[in-house]
């Protein structure tokens, strides 16, 4: 009893422990301490069963018999379903054989004689099924369990078979070592005897000592059995079924995509440190928050171009001229790289430049036919000519694409052939003199029409005159 006491201090000083036993993953356990032999519960007498068997459960002095040694040994293996089976051999000395005989010298109050059998030496060899109520209640220290089986008794020369029920409670103070009490009343069908000449007496056998359970497989050494292991192979977190989570990040390393660096687990563990929702990784602007469209960099103009290379970032312009707007001289709202008159505003529809106006038509008219030429020449006829023409010219240079016809006429003077030949010429001497004046000869077509088109009577000099003439004509 003094080495039990022992024990029983030991066992409190690390009751503080967390521990869990799990029977599943550690199959097999060997348990040995100390046994108590207590005869009494079949030495008769009570008022009743309950009270013959009950009265005295704990007369550790006076009716339990215990040697100060290791005198039990038992090893079982978990079957499933909280069952486990085990065998065990045990050994006691019998010092105290209860027996009732109230007439006997030493009796006590109740009739019980305690009688010193001397030598007499039990063995007891059980095998035994356990049911444990450890899950069912949900603790991870306090074991309860009842049992039930079989044995072999050796009470001296006595031999005999024995009913086995018990009740067991252990106290779990790691996961793999424990404090084992148990209880188990041995029954047998045969006579008792007495202290001399024992029989097949029943008794009640308690026991504690040490439970050790073993036998599980932790490959990684990570604390978690290969059978509730997820990762086997790599050691891990409990919280993730043994898996290793590397970043710390919560994200176990086989779904994390960024399994280094810790991230967030919208986007499979990867950071985001701009928290743009765009991984670093992917990012081209990871610490400044930015569009899916732009790979993550922003853009303050909303023209497309991130700002990074967007060479006009805060005014919106096309991806082609680097994020500018196109430049616009004129102001007439088409681009200095599509405008034909970059330097004068005119529509869309005409390029760019100005289109023109009937009061400049009719100025040009006006300007054209007053160029006269000498009879049968292509020879101006005054010398205020080249002013209209550089008239001319200036009203032209209005109009950079508007195309203008040069037509050429003469009076009915001369063959046809000849005055076609001579408007011609007349007609190609104002065009000539309009280009040298700066005017795009492309811009420019002359054409003789002859006599063919008079605009005043042929029959006065006055109206041959007016018939020699060019006129300037808008092209549609």
């Amino acid at each position: 009893m003094k080495h039990l006491n022992k024990l029983l201090v030991a066992v409190m000083m690390v009751m503080g422990l967390t521990s869990h036993a799990q029977d599943s993953n550690n199959p097999w356990a060997i348990s040995f301490g100390v046994n108590a032999v207590d005869t009494k519960t079949s030495a008769g007498g009570g008022n009743n069963w309950l009270d013959r068997h009950f009265s005295q459960p704990f007369a550790v002095k006076d009716n339990w018999n215990i040697l100060p040694s290791i005198t039990y040994i038992g090893v079982s293996k978990y079957v499933g379903d909280n069952f486990s089976f085990g065998v065990s051999g045990s050994l006691n000395k019998v010092s105290k054989f209860v027996s009732f005989n109230p007439t006997a010298l030493g009796h006590d109050s109740r009739g019980y004689v305690v009688t010193n059998s001397g030598d007499l030496m039990y063995y007891g060899i059980d095998a035994t099924v356990k049911y444990s109520f450890m899950n069912l209640i949900k603790s991870k220290v306090i074991d309860p369990s009842l049992s039930l089986g079989g044995g072999y008794s050796f009470f001296g020369d006595s031999s005999y078979g024995t009913v086995n029920p018990g009740a067991g409670l252990t106290l779990w103070f790691s996961e793999n070592v424990g404090l084992e009490l148990t209880t188990k009343y041995k029954k047998s069908y045969g006579e008792r005897g007495t202290a001399t000449n024992v029989d097949a007496p029943s008794f009640f056998q308690h026991s504690a000592g040490l439970i050790f359970k073993f036998g599980g497989k932790d490959t990684d050494k990570d604390g978690i059995y290969d059978k509730e292991d997820a990762c086997p192979e790599v050691a891990g977190l409990k919280q993730f079924n043994g898996c290793p989570d590397t970043d710390g990040d919560g994200i176990v390393d086989g779904s994390d995509a960024c399994p280094e660096v810790a991230g967030l687990a919208a986007l499979n563990g990867c950071p985001d440190a701009d928290g743009d929702g765009i991984t670093d990784a992917n990012d081209a602007c990871p610490q400044v928050a930015g569009l899916a469209a732009l790979k993550g960099c922003p853009d303050a103009d909303k023209d497309g171009v991130a700002d990074k290379d967007d060479k006009c970032p805060s005014v919106a312009g096309p991806k082609e001229n680097a994020g500018c707007p196109w430049a616009d001289a004129d102001k007439d709202g088409v681009a200095d790289k599509d405008d034909e008159c970059p330097e004068v505003a005119g529509p869309a529809n005409n390029k760019g430049c100005p289109e023109v106006t009937a009061a400049v038509l009719e100025s040009v008219k006006v300007e054209a036919k007053s160029i006269y030429f000498n009879s049968g020449k292509s020879t101006f006829k005054s010398e205020d000519v080249p002013v209209k023409i550089e008239s001319i010219s200036t009203l032209l240079k209005q109009y950079p694409t508007a195309k203008f016809s040069i037509e050429g006429h003469t009076d009915s003077d001369g063959s046809d052939a000849s005055n076609q030949k001579l408007s011609q010429e007349r007609a190609d001497v104002v065009r000539n003199a309009l280009i040298e004046r700066g005017i795009k000869a492309a811009n420019l077509t002359a054409v003789g029409y002859g006599e063919s088109k008079p605009i005043a009577s042929n029959k006065t000099a006055a109206g041959k005159a007016k018939n020699r003439r060019t006129e300037v004509v808008l092209q549609k």
